[in-house]
């Protein structure tokens, strides 16, 4: 694992935590003042790319040092000549800037969901942390224009559930609402998927959806994260509640229909029940079966209304990821998530966040070689979007160069989730009357926000261009979470765009595995990239003698 330096002088950074390899802090909590890179480009925006005080200081590259295997060891390409994705004429005459590069791309093997960005924000499931800042979540992502997955259990656990009186689903207010969140601002860029786990899937939230959403989303079938194995866990005080979620079908410990467990409860024994989301297929030991499973729940979706369909997969070995891709590739989704060891929402064990899976860069490498292995026997291949600790516009480059071409996204959810915490923290702030309702944690803006400006317009660099976009009405009924969603994925896509210019890709489909290069012989051996020194040494050797 590489970790990133704490302190990042050049643009004003600095880490609360100790930061993983994504920049963001291990433990990144929702009150943080600042001010880590993905904290301060969600105010600041693309100021955030190039180095402070310009005219006042000389700037040296921190990147030299490149043991082991990490994204860290991969190096971008840059290109004095050629180009691809440019209009001939523009080009020859010179006026041609990086941010000329195409960030919009499409997203699904048959769907072809319109994206502005090759971004998907990973699972955003029932929890105390999503339920809260859903509004600016939702808002954010269909402002940004791209896909956004309501996570697992969000049906499952709503307590005001109506049912039919067979026992079927009437409503589920809680996943209408965040639904409806997102459809608002929706303007047919990016798309919404809906996660299913063993739990959804046949405590009838899976047939609702098909029912209900089947035109309107992508449901996604979770066999796993890439933060841990074993699917969720989560606490619960009201034993009401803990008796309501075991009639969903979800495993409960203790047992809360047991009359001593309700009156050691009472007696102040223990203080809450814990919830487990079922495993994936823990019975099944044939992958046949397990396609077999997943076919017939997927046809009975089909003939309920539902329309699409992807796969989440986490850090597991080579076979559960080639069952994952076989699957999805051979029943017709529409993608294929595979989520290395990058973290999430809090609802995993340290220990094993930390020591479990396969480490991204090694699952992304194995992730392309399936898919061009499948590719080369001439089977269909469904659209691979890759995640797990990545968060920086390099990372982006670098993930779907490894992957290219299979790989057509970038799955990321903490590094979306630091703007919303700030947004709403900010806007508490402001308007002490919204405090509660949006879950601000500060009664009043830290020195870190007020040495950038007092008001939302001077605070968030993105306002003024949501604010022509919007309209001077609509601009105040969005969330500032919201407002420094777009704000920090601006900054993310303008760097991609810088990568891109660099590498003279001016297009996302165009970025390609020889756009990147191994620092070290070990990433080049792990990742079948081609060591740096030797890169193209053949072509170099016949220019160099003309």
């Amino acid at each position: 694992m590489a970790f990133a330096d704490k302190n990042n002088e050049k643009i004003g950074a600095v880490n609360r935590g100790a930061p993983c390899e994504s920049g963001l802090c291990g433990f990144c909590r929702v009150d943080c003042q600042g001010r880590c890179e993905t904290w301060l480009s969600s105010l600041l925006g693309r100021r955030t790319l190039v180095p402070k005080d310009y005219g006042n200081a000389s700037i040296g590259s921190d990147n030299t040092a490149f043991s082991g295997v990490s994204y860290n060891a991969l190096r971008i390409r840059g290109r004095a000549f050629g180009g691809q994705g440019l209009d001939e004429a523009a080009a020859r005459s010179g006026d041609v800037a990086y941010t000329d590069a195409r960030l919009e791309t499409r997203i699904g093997a048959h769907a072809q969901y319109d994206c502005r960005y090759p971004f998907v924000i990973g699972a955003l499931s029932r929890n105390p942390v999503v339920d809260k800042y859903w509004d600016s979540f939702a808002v954010g992502a269909a402002l940004c224009g791209i896909p956004l997955v309501i996570g697992e259990n969000v049906g499952g656990g709503d307590r005001k559930t109506v049912f039919n009186a067979d026992g079927s689903i009437k409503e589920l207010p809680d996943l209408d609402r965040r639904i409806a969140v997102y459809k608002r601002y929706y303007d047919g860029k990016g798309a919404l998927f809906v996660q299913l786990n063993p739990n959804d899937a046949y405590n009838g939230v899976a047939d609702y959806v098909a029912r209900v959403y089947g035109d309107d989303v992508c449901v996604e079938i979770k066999w796993g994260q890439g933060a841990k194995p074993l699917n969720g866990e989560g606490r619960i005080t009201d034993p009401e509640f803990a008796r309501f979620m075991k009639s969903r079908s979800y495993c409960l410990r203790p047992d809360p229909e047991d009359p001593r467990v309700l009156e050691d409860f009472r007696a102040g024994k223990f203080r809450y029940f814990t919830r487990y989301t079922s495993m994936a297929y823990p019975a099944l030991n044939d992958p046949d079966a397990v396609l077999e499973e997943v076919a017939a729940k997927v046809e009975s979706l089909r003939r309920q209304g539902a329309k699409r369909f992807s796969l989440k997969t986490g850090s597991f070995g080579a076979p559960d990821l080639a069952l994952g891709l076989r699957v999805a590739s051979e029943l017709g989704f529409e993608l294929y998530t595979v989520d290395g060891s990058g973290g999430g929402t809090g609802m995993s064990p340290a220990d094993v966040m930390d020591h479990w899976g396969v480490p991204s860069i090694l699952l992304h490498a194995m992730t392309h070689r399936l898919a061009a292995r499948r590719a080369a026997a001439g089977k269909p291949l469904t659209h691979i979007a890759v995640g797990g600790g990545l968060a920086r516009p390099s990372q982006v480059f670098k993930a779907l160069a490894l992957g290219a071409p299979y790989v057509k996204a970038v799955c990321m959810s903490r590094v979306f989730m630091v703007p919303a915490f700030l947004g709403c923290n900010i806007e508490g702030a402001l308007h002490p009357e919204r405090r509660a309702a949006v879950n601000g944690s500060w009664d009043a803006l830290p020195k870190t926000v007020t040495d950038i400006g007092q008001t939302p317009e001077d605070i968030f660099a993105g306002y003024d261009a949501l604010r022509e976009r919007l309209g001077n009405d609509e601009i105040r009924r969005v969330p500032f979470g919201a407002i420094a969603m777009w704000t920090m994925c601006d900054r993310l896509g303008a760097g991609l765009q810088l990568h891109m210019g660099g590498a003279r890709k001016f297009a996302v489909d165009l970025i390609a595995r020889d756009d990147i290069a191994a620092a070290n012989r070990e990433t080049a051996e792990a990742t079948g990239i081609d060591y740096i020194a030797e890169q193209d040494m053949e072509l170099a050797e016949r220019l160099v003698v003309g």
